[in-house]
């Protein structure tokens, strides 16, 4: 399944025509401790670039950014009973959410695993 990452440090994994939502290793380590997570609603509609989610830590509250335009179709129930999954998993059982794709070429912009290691690099 290929990954794909934003320079907002969100992950995203492509399978068929659905999308799987989640945040980087390095986010969750510059956040730190997660104590809450806000996941979008099943069935909302929202678009590239725009508020999906929000992340709350020891330190900070954060966006969480669509990385491509489509439907949410699944929320992760595991967050909600421990939102710590995000520290300790964060590119696995840590995601936040699944969405359709509507528009493929969307994940044109963004980075493949390469890109983004070599952006966290020069950050």
């Amino acid at each position: 399944m290929p990954r794909y990452y934003t320079d907002e440090h969100e992950w995203i994994e492509v399978e068929d025509d659905v999308a799987t939502v989640g945040i980087t290793d390095y986010a969750q380590g510059q956040l730190g401790d997660i104590v809450y997570v806000e996941l979008p609603e099943v069935g909302a509609l929202i678009e590239r670039g725009k508020d999906a989610a929000v992340v709350e830590s020891v330190k900070a509250a954060s966006d969480v950014y669509a990385p491509i335009t489509g439907e949410i179709t699944e929320i992760n129930p595991a967050l909600e009973d421990n939102p710590a999954l995000v520290n300790s998993s964060p590119e696995d059982e840590g995601w936040f959410f699944r969405m359709t794709i509507a528009d493929a070429g969307e994940l044109d912009a963004l980075m493949d695993e390469e890109g983004y290691k070599a952006f966290i690099d020069s950050l």
